[in-house]
């Protein structure tokens, strides 16, 4: 019997409030729709992924993007460590958090089984980390931990190792922040929305260029 719940914590794709790293070369209304169709693959592995619930915390409201299945709740205030805890205090047993920044994710790679381990950690290529799963969802594992730094992989995986875990190392994998990462992660996952978009997305902003 699958017991672990699958979180994504995401912001609603509006134009000026994601990804606005990706502009330029993008307008905001292309990076917006570029994270939407990033969200929209990471929600699709997460609801082929064998769960007990499967839960979207959200800041900002849901739309035609979000597939059936899923419990949507809002995000509290404060920074991303209060967030994430939040996130996790929410949840009564076993528990993975995903973000919306890796569309190349698969239900495979959100197919976990904490019988031998106490924690799952997904390293980021920018020293973050993409995922974090608590066998025991207790958010004082997250809280206080420095987020969007180089370090924070790190320290949130110390943290983990500290309490005295059993950590299982998920792939590497890379975020959605600039122009080059969309290229490289679109090349990884080269039939998803967020590749299809991408192209799209280029395509008009050569035609721009090209004026």
């Amino acid at each position: 019997m699958v017991s672990t719940t699958l979180l994504v914590i995401a912001k609603e794709p509006r134009p000026g409030r994601v990804k606005t790293r990706l502009t330029p070369p993008f307008s905001p209304d292309e990076a917006a729709a570029l994270a939407e169709a990033a969200l929209g693959d990471s929600l699709r592995a997460v609801a082929a992924a064998p769960a007990r619930r499967r839960v979207l915390v959200l800041d900002g409201s849901p739309g035609p993007w979000l597939p059936p299945g899923f419990d949507v709740v809002p995000q509290c205030a404060g920074g991303l460590d209060e967030r994430l805890a939040d996130a996790f205090a929410g949840c009564a047993g076993p528990a993975l958090l995903i973000g919306m920044d890796t569309p190349q994710v698969t239900p495979e790679l959100l197919t976990v089984d904490f019988a031998d381990c106490d924690a799952y950690f997904g390293p980021a290529e920018d020293g973050g980390f993409w995922a974090l799963g608590l066998a025991r969802p207790d958010p004082a594992l997250v809280r206080g931990v420095p987020m969007s730094t180089p370090v924070t992989g790190a320290v949130q995986r110390e943290r983990l190792c500290t309490a005295g875990l059993r950590v299982r190392d998920l792939p590497r994998l890379r975020d959605v922040d600039t122009a080059a990462d969309a290229r490289a992660v679109a090349a990884c996952a080269p039939h998803g929305r967020f590749a299809a978009r991408l192209a799209a997305c280029a395509t008009g902003t050569e035609r721009r260029v090209g004026r």
